[in-house]
């Protein structure tokens, strides 16, 4: 019996859903962009606004968007049109649309540094790293984006691993390489952090994350951690709609969202404690940037005991990272093709083929596109490649927008009968109020200020 949504496919034990759902949010925007964002703004007074977005406005997003899943029972699309037809306005038929479009764009650019860290699993396990410098290490990193034929291979390996597994099916791919993935993340980043901790600058490292400066914290700085907290959740990408498809009934959407995003949070935080260690006890700088994980911490692996241990194992950890967050992409785009009757191995192959062939260009934006960037007539893409088109349109347009669409369904026009099924709160109580103020006012306003900053420009 093929895994179809005509047959109503469901996870084999919560467990199963919960650690697909947490490794839909977990990635490389808890690994790899959480670290220097923080840095950038000024470290742990950022992270506890961040961390109020989290609970404050994430986990009712994350309950909406499981609820739109599980009452649909369908893909993203196919949820939307089907509620659509029992009566909700038309207009939030984008919602489906954009879930599917997110991932399939989504996939053609984060699986090109889904493989660099596969790549850097290999530098760093055979010593390439060992007594370099700035220079040494920049030089590395810009031969490894030189060489296109290289990095097609990595991203080709990345993508097609991601797309294996999906097209397995729920129960045989899916289920089984979370189950397999998720805790050795987990295990793997408290003993980096632990790791860390004992040999790095453990002291600066609490201070920096501990220890508030609200002098830091610049109205920029509450817009980039809102934005960081809905891009960390995942919300708005279309794989928590389509895993609350697979959802029975008896599953507590509320318990659920709360248990995504405290994991998702700790893998942030443990980040943080594995990383900024380091970071301080070798002089480097916090606030790099994007290059801080591949060009700045190598450096550090070089030159720390056990580095090239831990710098193999930190690579790992975000090669998993970076897996458990594709197959949520590639996931709701299959789902989607399935509700229109094809077989999963062959929606599992087109969807990664259309993915891969944007890819190619996302790949060569690196080195023989470096410089084309075609869309440089528009503010918003001005001085952007092809790579820096695609991640912008992405990560700052699509997915705040989805993400505000979806607070303003699930505020102003999910029916009450709609959410109590689902949550199981009377219409009324404490937490129901909670939740429709959080999506109805809250959300809603703050995701649009996201939405106006980051295509006009700071508001502030």
């Amino acid at each position: 019996m093929s895994d179809t949504f005509a047959q109503k496919v469901t996870w084999t034990s919560k467990s199963a859903f919960l650690l697909a759902a947490i490794g839909c949010a977990v990635g490389l925007g808890n690994l790899w962009r959480f670290p220097y964002i923080a840095g950038q703004n000024g470290g742990s007074a950022f992270i506890m606004i961040y961390v109020g977005f989290v609970f404050l406005l994430g986990v009712p997003l994350i309950m909406s968007e499981l609820a739109i899943g599980r009452e649909g029972k369908l893909s993203a699309v196919g949820t939307m049109q089907k509620l659509t037809a029992q009566g909700y306005n038309p207009i939030w038929k984008i919602i489906g649309w954009i879930s599917v479009l997110v991932p399939v764009l989504g996939l053609s650019y984060y699986c090109v540094i889904a493989g660099w860290s596969v790549d850097y699993i290999f530098k760093a396990a055979m010593g390439d790293f060992s007594n370099i410098d700035a220079a040494g290490s920049g030089a590395i990193f810009q031969e490894a984006q030189d060489n296109w034929p290289v990095l097609i291979f990595w991203f080709t390996l990345f993508l097609f691993t991601t797309i294996t597994i999906i097209s397995l099916g729920v129960k045989n791919g899916l289920e089984k390489a979370v189950k397999l993935m998720l805790p050795a993340l987990f295990v793997i980043l408290v003993f980096l952090a632990i790791y860390a901790m004992s040999t790095g600058d453990s002291n600066k490292a609490i201070e920096f994350l501990l220890n508030p400066d609200f002098s830091k914290l610049t109205p920029r700085a509450i817009l980039e951690a809102l934005g960081q907290a809905l891009f960390s959740l995942a919300i708005g990408v279309g794989g928590l709609i389509t895993y609350g498809a697979y959802l029975p009934d008896d599953v507590s959407l509320p318990k659920s969202a709360g248990l995504i995003a405290i994991a998702d949070t700790m893998v942030a935080l443990l980040a943080g404690f594995a990383i900024f260690p380091i970071v301080f006890e070798y002089g480097l700088e916090p606030s790099e940037g994007p290059g801080l994980i591949f060009a700045t911490l190598p450096i550090a692996f070089g030159q720390m005991p056990g580095g090239i241990l831990f710098g193999t194992l930190f690579f790992v950890l975000l090669s998993f990272a970076a897996l458990s967050s594709t197959i949520g992409m590639l996931e709701p785009v299959v789902a989607w093709l399935e509700d229109r009757g094809l077989s999963r191995k062959k929606t599992a192959w087109m969807a990664g083929m259309i993915a891969w062939s944007l890819g190619i260009f996302m790949v060569l934006s690196f080195n023989l596109l470096v410089d084309y960037m075609p869309l440089n007539f528009i503010p918003l893409y001005e001085g952007k490649n092809l790579f820096g088109i695609m991640d912008y349109t992405v990560a700052n347009v699509l997915i705040p927008i989805n993400a505000l669409m979806i607070g303003l369904f699930a505020g102003w026009a999910m029916s009450n009968e709609l959410a109590e099924k689902q949550f199981g709160f009377a219409y009324g109580s404490p937490q129901f109020s909670l939740w429709r103020v959080s999506t109805k006012y809250i959300a809603t306003i703050a995701i649009t200020i996201v939405v106006y900053g980051m295509i006009f420009g700071n508001p502030f």
